[in-house]
């Protein structure tokens, strides 16, 4: 490929996920006629994602080696006054590589898929969902303007919304998309007024003309305030990142997604859909740059999330539901860092955790698999024995996870908390103590669930609730995937499940050792963020630190979080191995605290009981007091009847007979004759 990327071959990656999507959504459904079957429905979806993952492969190669970069408009949809709507990309260093982890996580899901749902009735259904939602997400990364960013942003929510309630049946399910839906809409309304703000005060929806007019947004007081318009806009933008990347206070809807099918969960929740809001804050880095009040804000967000999410990853016992904590503590560190202004940083712990995060769902969906559909780590233990491969690659994930050193996490996970310990942006403090003590909670509770799943005694005979039911048996009338195994005893998942496992471990392991360097110190992101080192000088300080990735391993047995995380495992080993009845004693001695994090810091109560009630009592007050009584029965009905009584008294006078009308002449002449007379002397 040559250093000028050609527009048709670029719109080639995201139409060719969608054309298999509509083929498999058309012609291999119940809507389309069952025209085509599932060997078809698989291939026709793999091939387009392959076909995807290939020619951002080649893009990402061009612009590496050969510096390419594209910015054009694609399509042209309208004008509006000077506005100007259209489809167009932009590739560069950050799109480039967004868009080989998009495929590449999305061809391994694909994969899994075949063997995960080869027994679901919504088998075709459901990989032109997955399809439609790689597409997406590639026309997200891909856009050069905010209108099909938002476009993208939209449509990968909608899409979530048919994966999350894939199983309608289940009313767990049906509530969880719902949430998901009506919780993304809250962030949702706060982006398209960062857009709009934009869109008013800078005349452009594009990406580089908005950029250009950056300093003078700055300089603009936001009308009715003292607040400055940039950083109205920025936190307006970053409340459509909360919603979308589940920062507290909306992450609710993301633990509750785990009702949808396991290959969802790591293909929305672990490497796409949920990293748009992370995306987006590194691609508006020259808006952000210019408002410290809007980095510290997204910079106390991301830390309490890092942490307290954490906190509940300790209390799950649903193997899906630690791996979904996981998920948001993560999302937490990777907001951390754009809070500290290494947007870069964030990018790069956006693409290692993309690997090892979709390896650990996977894993866990081959362990629920294995496990006969019992989803429950307390019932599970040795499974190690029974399932070598995914014991391995569950291992390299969770290692990577914890930050161990030479791992991917390792360079990405330590350079987040190296970063935010050089800011001296407001809250940052805060922030550098509750990133380190995630590091502990980090390690605790992902071997917490790592050793009761593939360690210790067996306890498969001791589950009181034999079908925890990821995949909906009694709507669908399934059992174990027909793959003929003792029903007592786990067993390894066929090849098509464990090779993406495999495929996923390698860049769980190497890619932070492989990219650290240009994607944080060299020129990689060179066009595609900007950071203002004389007022954020965390990347110079890390810039200045660094001598390489081996030194930086061996320098990491040295500090803090490696110690942390080595003290998390070897609590969580001795509290789940070696003392057993210590974290029963530890429940009833601090039940108050267990409760808190049973119940989500009741964050759902307040939802459903103030928030939500509270909105039903505005409504009915607004319809009952304002619609009918003000508007229907004031306004509306009160006109018509002071008209009618109006009338009712004029067609009392208009009586018809002359001696009346007679009457009434000689009365007013006597009225004006004595108002003169009296008055007017």
């Amino acid at each position: 490929m040559s250093a000028t990327l050609s527009a048709s071959t670029l719109l080639a990656v995201p139409l060719a996920p969608l054309v298999g999507a509509a083929l498999a959504g058309l012609f291999g459904t119940k809507f389309g006629g069952n025209h085509i079957g599932r060997k078809v429905t698989h291939s026709l979806t793999i091939l387009g994602v392959f076909v995807a993952f290939v020619i951002s492969a080649m893009t990402l190669k061009s612009v590496i080696v050969d510096g390419a970069r594209f910015n054009q408009t694609i399509y042209e949809w309208m004008m509006v006054g000077g506005l100007k709507m259209e489809v167009g990309f932009l590739v560069d260093g950050l799109t480039a590589m967004m868009m080989c982890v998009v495929t590449f996580v999305s061809l391994m899901v694909h994969i899994y898929t075949i063997g995960y749902m080869e027994e679901d009735d919504g088998y075709n259904r459901f990989f032109s969902y997955i399809s439609l939602f790689t597409f997406s997400m590639l026309m997200l990364v891909m856009s050069n303007n905010m209108l099909q960013l938002f476009f993208g942003w939209e449509a990968v929510g909608l899409v979530s919304y048919l994966l999350i309630g894939f199983w309608f049946n289940k009313p767990t399910a049906i509530f969880a998309n719902m949430k998901a839906f009506l919780v993304n809409r809250v962030g949702d309304f706060g982006f398209i007024l960062g857009i709009g703000l934009i869109a008013a005060y800078a005349g452009t929806l594009n990406y580089g003309e908005a950029f250009a007019k950056a300093h003078t947004l700055a300089g603009i007081t936001f009308p009715g305030t003292e607040w400055m318009l940039i950083t109205v806009i920025c936190i307006c933008l970053f409340i459509g990142a909360m919603g979308k990347s589940a920062q507290f206070p909306l992450h609710v809807w993301l633990p509750d997604s785990m009702e949808g099918p396991t290959p969802i969960s790591a293909l929305i929740h672990a490497a796409t859909m949920v990293t748009a809001g992370i995306f987006m804050v590194a691609r508006m880095s020259p808006l952000f740059e210019l408002s410290d009040t809007a980095l510290s804000f997204i910079l106390v967000i991301g830390a309490i999330t890092a942490l307290f999410m954490g906190f509940l990853g300790i209390i799950q016992n649903d193997i899906k539901r630690v791996v979904a904590y996981s998920t948001l503590s993560q999302l937490g560190y990777m907001t951390v860092a754009l809070g500290a202004s290494a947007y870069s940083v964030a990018v790069f712990h956006l693409m290692t955790h993309a690997f090892f995060k979709a390896l650990l769902f996977l894993g866990a969906g081959s362990v629920i698999i294995g496990m006969h559909h019992n989803q429950d780590i307390r019932w599970m233990g040795g499974v190690r024995k029974y399932m070598p491969i995914t014991w391995i690659t569950s291992l390299l994930g969770s290692l990577a996870l914890i930050g161990t050193p030479l791992f991917s996490g390792f360079y990405s996970k330590d350079s987040i908390i190296e970063a935010v310990h050089e800011s001296h942006l407001w809250g940052a403090q805060f922030a550098y103590y509750a990133v380190l003590a995630g590091v502990f909670v980090t390690a605790f509770y992902s071997f917490r669930m790592y050793f009761l799943v593939f360690h210790g005694k067996e306890r498969y005979d001791q589950n009181p609730d034999a079908h925890h039911d990821d995949h909906a048996h009694d709507a669908h009338g399934h059992d174990d995937h027909g793959h003929g195994h003792d029903a007592h005893k786990p067993h390894e998942s066929p090849m098509v499940v464990w090779l993406p496992l495999v495929l996923l471990a390698i860049p769980s392991v190497v890619i932070g050792f492989m990219t650290i360097d240009p994607m944080l110190f060299g020129s990689f992101f060179k066009d595609a963020i900007f950071v203002d080192g004389a007022k954020h000088h965390a990347m110079g300080e890390l810039k200045e630190a660094f001598h390489g990735p081996v030194a930086m391993a061996i320098h990491g047995l040295q500090t803090a979080p490696f110690w942390l995380a080595l003290a998390g495992v070897a609590l969580s080993y001795y509290m789940y191995m070696m003392n057993p009845a210590l974290p029963a004693a530890i429940k009833r001695a601090f039940s108050p605290i267990y409760n808190l994090l049973e119940n989500k810091y009741y964050l759902d109560w307040i939802n459903e009981n103030i928030l939500a009630r509270g909105a039903r009592l505005l409504g009915t007050g607004l319809w009952k007091g304002g619609d009918q009584a003000l508007i229907d029965g004031a306004l509306v009905n009160g006109s018509w009847k002071v008209v009618g009584r109006v009338a009712g008294v004029v067609r009392w006078l208009q009586s018809g007979f002359i001696y009346h009308y007679a009457f009434a002449m000689l009365l007013g002449i006597f009225i004006l004759m004595t108002y003169f007379v009296w008055f007017k002397r």
